[in-house]
């Protein structure tokens, strides 16, 4: 019989939120990149780069056996994949954008227990190769690892064979988490969930949605709000993330006070679900599987002026992110037996991705006026309103995703935060 291992805390994390999906949503854990490919690139060498990669890294070449939802396991990595040809296509159709073809893609659930949760298609134009789609299940890898794939994979055809050796895979990860000093840190993350909902005040939005259950989404990128956030984060010494965390937290604020939503006993605190990306050490950073995990933060004074909350959020932050790894299991047993521990107002998370990966976001890389673009959302997993920020080298993008929000509501949150970022950055006391 095959041995397996536990997942690591990440994986568990992934499969928590989707143990329960039916048939008809199980391609939400999905996402998909469009690369665009070196000049040059011969169709015959993006296989074997493909194969070399899911070689390095075990996550590629990893099944699961979820018979018991209650206690996942991971096969160890298949030693042998499939013939490249499998792993790869060719599409032809130059009036197809590659986007579409991703899409495509993405709407394919994997069937984790039997194939390896990652799939490729080649995109040519006028017979030479000039996109690689790539599509793989949350589990496989985050936004971290899929950005370094995508950086090792172009490294390796324009210098094949210098990438250096494997980081660790997601098995030798699960087993430092379960080590005693893993368990020890376990602890120390429980505990520090305890003591957020013990504090945190019921304040929530308001639910104002034509109909229950309405998701929308919406992105807001603007080269204007990343200056504004970098001339702060210099002039208080934190981070564009804090920054970016502080003026979205006071826009959910207000909102959420100005609708009565607030709590007198409460007074000016916010529970805010933070994402930490959990690669913090020198010897997990580049291993390719999904490390995130949201972890709870209480900003206080968010009625303060934007430095103090700013400063605020930031610290806030960095304390949550020492509490990232944790069992989700022991979370949710920790609700369980305090079923009025409130919920988060939202959540945040500012992606990290390595050095030099491409701009994201609708209208990244671009001047000129912020815009505000609307969106159909690819997956309704994950917390009730939730921010996802992403800075490149010209913009700050800001995508938000909310249930049982109203369109009006989703887009006044967003320019509210733009708004304050410039007002704050001129030095005036927002």
């Amino acid at each position: 019989m095959t041995e397996t291992t536990p997942l690591s805390l990440g994986q568990l994390s992934v499969w928590h939120d989707i143990r329960d999906l039916p048939p008809s949503r199980r391609h939400e854990p999905n996402n998909a990149a469009v690369w665009a490919l070196p000049q040059g690139t011969r169709t015959e060498a993006v296989s074997p780069v493909l194969h070399a990669l899911a070689l390095r890294h075990p996550s590629l070449r990893t099944r699961y056996d979820l018979h018991n939802p209650d206690d996942p396991r991971q096969l160890p990595p298949d030693e042998h994949i499939r013939a490249s040809i499998d792993l790869t296509g060719t599409g032809g159709d130059d009036e197809r954008p590659p986007a579409d073809t991703a899409l495509a893609l993405a709407a394919r659930p994997f069937d984790l227990g039997r194939e390896h949760g990652w799939r490729a298609r080649l995109v040519t134009r006028d017979g030479a190769p000039s996109h690689l789609v790539f599509v793989k299940h949350h589990i496989v890898a985050d936004a971290w690892a899929q950005e370094q794939l995508h950086q090792e994979l172009l490294r390796e055809i324009t210098d094949p064979g210098r990438l250096g050796p494997p980081p660790p895979g997601p098995a030798e990860l699960a087993a430092d988490q379960y080590s005693p000093a893993g368990l020890r840190r376990q602890r120390a993350a429980l505990a520090h969930w305890e003591q957020v909902l013990d504090a945190a005040p019921p304040t929530a939005l308001p639910r104002d949605a034509e109909g229950p259950g309405i998701v929308v989404q919406c992105t807001m990128t603007s080269a204007r709000a990343r200056a504004a956030a970098r001339t702060i984060a210099a002039r208080e010494g934190v981070s564009v993330a804090g920054v970016a965390l502080a003026a979205f937290v006071g826009a959910v604020a207000r909102r959420c006070h100005a609708d009565g939503n607030g709590t007198s006993g409460g007074g000016d605190r916010l529970m805010v679900q933070l994402m930490s990306a959990n690669r913090f050490t020198a010897r997990w950073r580049d291993t390719v599987t999904s490390m995130n995990q949201w972890v709870p933060a209480l900003i206080e004074d968010t009625g303060a002026p934007f430095a103090d909350l700013a400063r605020a959020a930031h610290w806030s932050g960095l304390a949550a992110f020492r509490h990232g790894v944790h069992d989700v299991r022991a979370v949710a047993a920790l609700r369980a037996r305090t079923p009025a521990a409130p919920e988060a107002a939202c959540a945040f998370n500012f992606v990290a991705v390595p050095p030099g990966a491409a701009p994201g976001g609708p209208g990244a890389g671009t001047g000129g006026e912020a815009t505000l673009v609307w969106e159909e959302p690819f997956t309704t997993i994950g917390p009730r309103c939730y921010a996802r920020a992403l800075e490149d080298e010209h913009t700050l993008s800001v995508r938000l995703t909310a249930k049982d929000l109203r369109r009006e509501t989703c887009a006044a949150l967003l320019w509210d935060l733009h708004d304050v970022l410039l007002t704050a950055a001129h030095g005036h006391r927002a």
